[in-house]
């Protein structure tokens, strides 16, 4: 048997089908899903001990049906699994969803996601088990570079590609994470899982978040906090009232569908108030920004001493776009785009990237 890794091990053809490339490769593979969601309430859960797999009950990409999903995959490879409880820590990823809504922020618990659990507690689980290496199905890459450095890649799928939500990996890490999947294509991907003959080849991906049912983020949040006095008024730029909305929360920058509200032309969501409840629309020509300021940034280069272009996403699907970056020495940076960038949302990510390489990033102020 070659060096240790642990899997995190979904359910999905990503994180299987990656079993099956590191099986094939001669890795000592450890299988781990991880539980996260309500369904846990279903369970006899032992505090910090390991978990037997639950009845089916649906719950996103965290449901005992995955987690079945998950070891049958791996009792087909003839490798180790083990189902952990991180329902503690997940309400920690709950919290912070929550809380930045509720602050009038875009929140983005995928990346909260991977930097807690991911690899963070999945890489305090491989030291416990003397395992070299952690492994996810992430379209995503690492490298040694020509200086000797490692790097985070974005995968070779541009239509699958995740390097976007990795940004806030410890730097220190990247040489023990591997990302089987990330040099392949979807498509290779459930080929592969169907000539291994792993039911889940043609398994549906989830684009959910786990934790909230059919993307109800606003049923989610009065759910899980209870009734929120955030009704207030719709205003323009100006401050005029244009109506009246049951919830600021339910809104994000540059949203246009669901306002509730009839105009002569499209109005957006350029501005939310939690204080006063406010949730300013304006123009699309209203949403152009040309500066933005970023914090708690997380660098997987050396960091910059001057300011420095490069190109930066803002949004997990949206294109890179030309920038200039003046980093901070107190984890805050400003960067100043070449053309005006639409929809900035304060609480999502800003990731930078030369080329196909991550730079590292931070989140919008």
């Amino acid at each position: 048997m070659g060096d240790r890794v642990v899997l995190a091990m979904s359910g999905g053809v990503d994180s299987s089908a990656a079993a099956v490339l590191l099986h094939e490769q001669g890795y000592d593979v450890v299988g781990l899903f991880m539980r996260s969601g309500e369904s846990e309430a279903a369970c006899s859960v032992k505090p910090a001990g390991l978990l037997p797999i639950a009845a089916p009950h649906r719950q996103g990409c965290c449901s005992a049906e995955d987690a079945a999903d998950a070891r049958r995959v791996a009792d087909r490879m003839g490798i180790p699994f083990h189902a952990l409880n991180f329902r503690d820590e997940f309400r920690r990823i709950k919290d912070y969803f929550a809380d930045e809504y509720l602050a009038g922020r875009t929140p983005n618990p995928c990346v909260q996601c991977n930097n807690w659990l991911k690899f963070g507690k999945l890489w305090e689980f491989a030291r416990q088990i003397d395992a070299r290496f952690i492994a996810t199905g992430h379209y995503a890459q690492t490298a040694v570079q020509p200086d000797g450095t490692w790097a985070l890649l974005a995968g070779a799928d541009n239509n699958k590609d995740q390097s976007y939500v990795l940004f806030g990996i410890q730097r220190a890490l990247l040489p023990s994470i591997l990302f089987p999947v990330g040099s392949s294509e979807k498509p290779e991907i459930r080929r592969l899982a169907r000539e291994a003959g792993l039911r889940v080849a043609d398994k549906k991906d989830s684009y959910e978040i786990c934790f909230v049912p059919d993307q109800d983020h606003t049923g989610f949040l009065r759910s899980f906090r209870g009734p929120q006095d955030t009704a207030g008024e719709f205003v323009d730029l100006q401050g005029h009232v244009l109506g009246q909305h049951d919830g600021y929360e339910r809104f994000t920058i540059g949203q246009r569908k669901g306002l509730g509200l009839a105009f002569g032309e499209p109005r957006f969501v350029v501005r939310i108030d939690p204080q006063s409840k406010q949730v300013v629309l304006g123009r699309h020509a209203d949403l152009a920004v040309t500066s933005i300021q970023i914090h708690q940034t997380n660098w997987l280069i050396d960091l910059p001493q001057s300011a420095f272009s490069c190109e930066v996403k803002v949004r997990y699907r949206q294109r890179s776009e030309s920038c200039q970056v003046l980093p901070g020495n107190d984890g805050t940076a400003c960067i100043e785009m070449q053309s005006p960038i639409f929809g900035v949302a304060p609480g999502q990510a800003a990731v930078f990237y030369d080329g196909r390489r991550v730079l590292g990033g931070g989140w919008i102020r």
